[in-house]
């Protein structure tokens, strides 16, 4: 007999993408159809994100007003609006496995949009906007960054983008670095390796595209707080992207790639007993959950995933070890602070909140609701209006304290949210506090330079 809802924690079955059948459209609108019609029946998740909306919307709106009286062909403007976020899975759904309905939207969504890819309907626009490599590799070139950050702060250029990319004129855009993070990070200071029970001594940075390329910025914060607590770093050898980029298109085959790239060097320092680290949330939860799910059966892979740290993460077992520096002589006033959805998705709890909170002098006011950015979801024409509605309630709600007062700071662990939330606060007019990273609020509460 079935159960209302699960009274156990949500687990994730691996991702067929290989078998054949995962490819058949007409298989996977039947199991779409399946899967709407339970989210009719609960609506729990109307709130998120689009997805849900626009399901229920056309449900309603059909001559039925139940889901076999939508056109398929309609499921499509569902699957468009799913970002990948992966909360309605992790926070709200009643029927995920191990409940016998073994109701998993976003990987559904993810099978639909692998589906569109290999029928050859997403263009080259978005395909490029997703290559972060590729026009992150003009970085840290004199002259060329300076024209291209130029180009893509005018009028004219943001037209030209629009039109051409599909990048909305009015979303925020990085700029390019003048130095790549890997080419000007320091070396450690430290060289003593001092394990704890909880934690390796020594750690391997895995920078990201966003740190190398666009903010490196963070990933030297990050230096300067592991050697402020004498851990001895290096960076990774040899990187490229992460693949979550190419995941939310459904270009899996391009996510294979990038695995084949990355793991055999991130299974090199696994094995040399190092903690592996990543900034960005999005990154890290390619090597803990999506990688994983998709090579099962790959030894190395698996390894990664049990070695790979959030930097807040790690950071508070080392105090749990007894191993962490927690004297900060500089006060940081009033923090607003974005929990970011993938950093809710890794299951780590409120590693970043908790750092903070340390800070004496500090109050933090913690947002746990998704900002609407969502990798390339928040800058293209099709969707900024849409990611800035959906953030909006963030927004607002990081725009006062709990005691009224504004914030002195806005943060989010997610770079590319955090810059999100600062244009919410423009276009709402909801004031101007100083942008940071969390990292970079550890650093200058440490009193480091």
């Amino acid at each position: 007999m079935a159960t209302e809802g699960n009274l156990q924690a949500p687990t994730r079955h691996p991702l067929d993408w290989q078998n054949p059948d995962f490819y058949n459209e007409e298989k996977c609108l039947h199991e779409m159809e399946r899967i709407f019609d339970i989210c009719h029946g609960c609506r729990r998740c109307v709130s998120l994100c689009g997805s849900f909306p626009t399901l229920f919307d056309l449900v309603d709106e059909s001559t039925t007003m139940e889901v076999d009286g939508v056109d398929k062909k309609d499921y499509w403007k569902v699957v468009d609006q799913c970002y990948m976020c992966d909360l309605c899975y992790m926070t709200k759904c009643p029927y995920t496995p191990p409940h016998e309905w073994n109701l998993d939207f976003p990987h559904t969504m993810l099978r639909a949009k692998a589906i569109k890819f290999k029928k050859g309907e997403v263009g080259l626009a978005e395909q490029m906007l997703a290559s972060t490599d590729v026009h992150g590799s003009l970085a840290g070139i004199p002259i060329v960054v300076q024209t291209v950050n130029a180009i893509n702060k005018s009028k004219l250029g943001r037209d030209v983008l629009e039109t051409v990319a599909g990048v909305d004129k009015d979303a925020w855009l990085p700029e390019l670095a003048t130095k790549k993070f890997r080419s000007s990070a320091k070396k450690a200071t430290a060289s003593a390796v001092v394990n704890g029970d909880k934690t390796p001594g020594k750690v391997a940075i895995y920078s990201t595209c966003y740190i190398n390329y666009n903010e490196p910025g963070i990933g030297h914060d990050l230096l300067k707080i592991l050697d402020h607590n004498a851990i001895p770093y290096v960076l990774v050898n040899k990187e490229q992207c992460c693949g979550m980029p190419k995941l939310e298109l459904g270009d899996l085959d391009a996510v294979q790639a990038a695995k084949e790239a990355n793991i055999p060097v991130l299974a090199k320092y696994a094995k040399e007993g190092y903690a592996i680290l990543s900034a960005v949330p999005s990154c890290s939860l390619m090597f803990k959950q999506e990688i994983p799910l998709m090579f099962p059966g790959c030894a190395d892979t698996q390894l990664v995933k049990a070695h790979m740290w959030d930097p807040f993460e790690y950071l508070m077992a080392r105090k749990r070890d007894g191993l962490l520096k927690t004297e900060f002589p500089h006060a940081l006033g009033n923090v607003s602070y974005q929990i970011p959805c993938h950093g809710r998705v890794q299951n780590i709890g409120k590693k970043t909140e908790e750092m903070l909170k340390m800070i004496p002098g500090t109050e933090i006011n913690s947002i746990e609701r998704c900002s609407g950015h969502a990798g390339t979801y928040g800058v293209k024409k099709t969707s900024h209006v849409y990611s800035m509605k959906i953030g909006k309630p963030v927004f607002k709600a990081m725009a006062t304290m709990k005691d009224g007062s504004k914030p002195d700071y806005i943060s989010s662990d997610c770079p590319l949210g955090g810059h999100h939330i600062a244009q919410g606060f423009e276009v709402n007019g909801l004031g101007a506090p100083e942008l940071n990273h969390p990292l970079t609020l550890v650093r200058k509460a440490y009193g480091l330079s």
